[in-house]
């Protein structure tokens, strides 16, 4: 008899046992988790070779081919990216073989996990590059003889849908796309089932479910949910349970026992296929195989469930009446803002004293940096909240992603709003081996651009899962930008994605060069005419201080002719004087095109930059 396609079985109404984990199977023959798993297709052949096997002895209908991780950016963390094509393609050709040498009824499936990497609108890979990518990997899979092809293990809905989409692209082939949620089913961003299986359901996937989780349990609970909302194939491949580390090794507490009892309930409630996660070894999908019903699983279609489509985004505070800093941009005002670090104790008088210092000499708003280089010093958050209660004046709060994740920076951000902060300046922040303690971890669950689509959605009332927060927020939205970054071209794709993502003025790092800042401000024209662009300033006190500048802040220039302006006085007194000079010439260079100045007070001295601001009439 002549073996069906995937996709003639599928149509034909046909049930699927998907195998296990070949990750953990590799893992327990002594691959540690320090080499890559995928590079075993081309110098372990024989091992997956015998684990196809094992697979398959079991009672495995589809085989996963060994490549979830091989698509070019993890790839490239361990030097194998030039051997992607080789990888894949190696992949589908020991399962086929697997499956020759049994003589085997199986079909092949290429396995794509996601890149790695955040994709727009929370990260700086854009959604063509991101589905350039997946289509990279997804092509030989296709050339090699795959089945049908895999996205296993996604928790962004923006990423598998430019999987989708590539997988679309490199064949004809069927698609399964599962993703992988938290106990009550929601992905990331809190996206709820019927939501991200509906979204998967209309962009093309052909099967659609969950795969990992911490269980079975939890896939059973959702499996109405899913049927409720889409009429194709739903696939459950769960984690035998949560793992536990046992002399080294990952140990799944579910036994095989259980996930045969787990397939028997989900092919009668409706899934099409089922198989296992990370932890699903040959012996569960034996236990599977025993329990499984090859007659076609009733699915429903229809039932009372009404899908609620995700809240819709509410009309955005208009830009000038977001804060009084707001105001003045928009009305083409010139502002002038002062920085100040916030204390490195829990003592905060002196920044008082200084910052209605500033209030006295007319500054309109004070810049509150967040953990500068790396140190740890009193929140930024709580510095700005104090300043604006005590003095009454304006801040404008740098917000760093280096330091929370996802859920601490939208609970941050509905604080800050609550409190009535409103000036943020989404930054990236700087790694922390530039500070006192390099061994700290460093989450950047998103960067810059991410944080300003985080902001983007906040102003429009709704969370990053979608779901309304009642009142908007309204912060006003700033950037940073450095004219004299090291990768020009790299900066300038930056900003462009920092403006698409809803950025609304931007910051400079220090200018002490105006031909470069005037460069910076042509580019900057034609990605957004009008975006108002402060110019930083930093008035150096001493040759050690410009030195300092120079050499050990990350992304400052300071030209070879300024430095050497500061070295030709041998008094500190003469050098106070020429740093203020410098910086009194590159402002009256730069102020016709700019919109403010951000003065740094170097080692918070405000007298220090008092010079540079416009005299205060007196009544």
């Amino acid at each position: 008899m002549t073996h069906p396609t995937f996709q003639q079985a599928l149509d034909g109404g046909e049930c699927f046992l998907f195998d296990g984990s070949t990750a953990t199977a590799l893992h327990d023959r002594g691959i540690t988790l320090q080499r890559s798993f995928e590079e075993c297709n081309l110098k372990a052949p024989d091992l997956l070779l015998a684990i196809h096997g094992e697979f398959l002895a079991a009672g495995a209908q589809v085989l996963t081919t060994n490549t979830w991780g091989a698509n070019r950016l993890k790839l490239a963390a361990r030097g194998l990216e030039g051997q992607l094509d080789a990888i894949n393609r190696e992949g589908v050709a020991l399962a086929k073989q697997a499956i020759a040498q049994q003589g085997s009824r199986a079909w092949v499936a290429g396995c794509i996990g996601p890149l790695g990497v955040r994709i727009e609108p929370w990260g700086p890979t854009s959604f063509d590059e991101a589905r350039a990518l997946f289509r990279e990997q997804a092509q030989p899979l296709v050339e090699a003889g795959v089945d049908l092809l895999v996205l296993e293990g996604f928790e962004d809905l923006n990423e598998v849908h430019q999987a989708i989409l590539a997988a679309k692209e490199a064949g004809s082939l069927p698609v399964a796309a599962l993703m992988t949620t938290n106990d009550d089913g929601q992905a990331l961003f809190g996206a709820e089932p019927e939501w991200f299986i509906k979204q998967l359901d209309t962009w093309g996937a052909d099967l659609v479910g969950l795969i990992g989780g911490n269980g079975p349990a939890p896939h059973l609970r959702l499996l109405e949910r899913l049927k409720s909302v889409t009429a194709k194939p739903i696939v459950l491949q769960p984690n035998p349970g949560l793992p536990h580390q046992v002399d080294g090794r990952l140990i799944y507490g579910a036994s095989p026992e259980y996930l045969g009892g787990f397939a028997a309930r989900a092919l009668a409630a409706g899934a099409r296929a089922v198989g296992g996660c990370s932890g699903t070894t040959p012996a569960h999908i034996r236990a599977m195989r025993g329990s499984f019903r090859q007659e076609r699983a009733f699915v429903q279609g229809g039932g009372g469930f009404e899908l609620k489509p995700h809240e819709q985004p509410q009309p955005e505070v208009p830009f000038a009446y977001r804060s009084r800093f707001s105001l003045k941009l928009a009305q083409g005002e010139f502002t002038h803002t002062v920085e100040l670090v916030p204390p490195k104790g829990m003592e905060y008088d002196k920044l008082v004293a200084k910052t209605r210092q500033c209030r006295a000499l007319g500054v309109d708003a004070i810049n509150v940096p967040d953990g500068p280089r790396a140190m740890a010093r009193m929140s930024a958050l709580a510095t700005a909240l104090i300043i604006e209660q005590q003095v009454g004046l304006e801040t404008i709060l740098h917000y760093a992603c280096r330091d929370r994740n996802l859920l601490g920076m939208q609970s941050d951000l509905l604080g800050a709003a609550g409190l009535g902060l409103r000036n943020i300046l989404a930054v990236t922040g700087d790694p922390p081996k530039l500070g006192p303690y390099p061994q700290a971890t460093a989450v950047f669950d998103v960067d810059a651009i991410g944080l300003v689509n985080m902001l983007k959605r906040l102003n429009t009332g709704l969370d990053l899962g979608g779901a309304s927060i009642g009142k908007p927020t309204s912060f006003s939205v700033g950037v940073g930008a450095n004219p004299v970054a090291p990768d020009p071209e790299r900066e300038k794709a930056r900003f462009r994605y920092k403006v698409e993502a809803g950025a609304q003025w931007a910051i400079t790092q220090p200018v002490f060069d105006a031909d470069s800042l005037f460069r910076f401000l042509d580019f900057a024209e034609t990605v957004a005419p009008g975006l108002p662009v402060i110019a930083g300033i930093w008035p150096f006190k001493s040759l050690r201080n410009a030195e300092f500048m120079a050499n050990e802040v990350p992304g400052a220039y300071v030209p070879p002719t300024v430095l050497a302006r500061m070295a030709k006085w041998p008094t500190a007194e003469d050098q106070v004087k020429e740093g203020l000079a410098i910086a009194q010439e590159v402002i009256a260079t730069i102020r016709p095109r700019i919109r403010g100045l951000q003065l740094s007070a170097p080692f918070g001295q405000v007298e220090l930059v008092a010079p540079l601001l416009p005299k205060r009439e007196v009544a």
